[in-house]
């Protein structure tokens, strides 16, 4: 792909967000919010029927005898999920179960198609899941594995991680290969072939459904009413502040769901690479931006939380850039950056981890590169994240040995 064509697509998939997201206005976009309007109700049905086939059993899901939790949402991108999940398995982990990460790997590098071909021909079988950890060695680079699952693969030692569409298929391999208890399917909420004991359903409570619209004129991927498949829904990205209108509207659809505040809270910057000696970049306390010039950029779902963290740390954003979700930065894009950077007088460029896992390796750094490390924090709900995995999974009539 000619490099002048890659930009006329990013450009329009960038404009198509805009109008998803109401930050483009004008005749133009009012046009083509009509037109993704039209498709918004071929997607609903669609959405929907294959809802009521399985609701009804005329498809049916595979259970595999061991504790499914789903963690996932109603919205495209958006709500922190990855760090919920980072958190969760930890604590899992940490109480003994043996956990596995299913992911589908959104926006990862599948094989080529000749491999693909030449398996097929020479296996009966279907081709194992990719394992992107073993639970002791990350073996597959954020490209194959894609941005999350390389993420949580890299932060969560003593965790299996496996990417493949069919996480049916891979929560079997997980079982037989590596003796796993607990699945963790990740962004599962829409995923009915393999039913979850537990479906944990993240609500973005600064965004919480967009416009109230289906894909994709809105970022619902199925309408609001099926909050009732939750069993507990988080509020993300929470200011501290209850909101009694969304509490009741989760209520109206989903009596029964507990209710789990929590924010995402900046940790430090990390430095980007590694050093000589083979450890990981320099940390820096959050409080080291504090007056500093700095470029911001990021290719996420909602970049306005990411930018609202630095300016809150007291950083001046000379610059930003915003790139499309999952965006892959090459040499040409991180130039361009440090130019940018060098022309405004920042002092250094910080991005998100989550981005940090897609630029390129090796490239000279003529200003410090960081990314900013977010972790989960319960403020309702619960008293420590802890007290809510223990008593989501190991309820106290059944304890830790009997909840799978």
């Amino acid at each position: 792909m000619s490099s002048w064509l890659k930009r006329k697509l990013t450009a329009f998939e960038l404009f198509t967000v805009d109008v998803i997201y109401g930050r483009s206005e004008g005749a133009r976009s009012a046009v083509y919010a009509a037109f993704l309007h039209a498709l918004s109700w071929l997607f609903s049905g669609a959405a929907q029927a294959r809802l009521w086939l399985y609701r009804h059993r005329i498809l049916h899901d595979q259970p595999l005898g061991c504790l499914v939790v789903v963690v996932g949402n109603l919205t495209v991108g958006g709500t922190g999920k990855t760090p919920v999940v980072e958190k969760f398995a930890r604590a899992l982990r940490d109480r003994g179960r043996h956990v596995a990460i299913l992911s589908r790997g959104y926006k990862s590098k599948a094989p080529p198609l000749w491999k693909r071909w030449w398996f097929a021909l020479t296996h009966a079988a279907e081709p194992p899941p990719r394992i992107v950890s073993d639970g002791q060695t990350v073996l597959l680079d954020s490209e194959v594995a894609g941005d999350e699952p390389f993420m949580l693969a890299r932060n969560l030692p003593g965790v299996v991680v496996l990417v493949d569409k069919n996480r049916v298929k891979a929560g079997a391999f997980a079982i037989k290969k590596f003796g796993c208890d607990t699945l963790i399917l990740d962004d599962g909420f829409q995923y009915l072939p393999l039913k979850g004991r537990l479906n944990l359903l993240l609500v973005d409570k600064t965004n919480p459904f967009g416009n109230g619209r289906l894909l994709p004129r809105g970022v619902l991927r199925e309408p609001i009413k099926h909050l009732r498949r939750a069993s507990h829904v988080f509020l993300t990205k929470s200011d501290g502040h209850r909101d009694p209108e969304l509490e009741e509207l989760i209520r109206e659809h989903n009596p029964a769901a507990d209710i789990i505040e929590c924010a995402h809270r900046p940790q430090h910057l990390r430095r980007f690479g590694v050093a000589d000696d083979g450890t990981p970049g320099a940390r820096e306390p959050l409080a080291w931006l504090k007056g500093r010039r700095v470029l911001a950029f990021s290719g996420i779902a909602t970049p306005e939380s990411f930018e609202k963290f630095l300016r809150d740390l007291g950083a001046e954003l000379v610059a930003r850039e915003r790139f499309l979700d999952h965006y892959r930065y090459g040499e040409d894009d991180l130039a361009a950056l440090f130019a940018q950077a060098a022309r405004e007088g920042a002092e250094c460029i910080v991005t998100t981890e989550k981005d940090a896992v897609r630029v390129a390796e090796g490239h000279a750094q003529p200003l410090p590169l960081y990314y900013l490390r977010l972790e989960v924090e319960l403020i309702h709900g619960a008293d420590s994240f802890e007290a809510a995995v223990e008593r989501i999974c190991f309820p106290p009539h059944t304890g830790p040995r009997a909840a799978g």
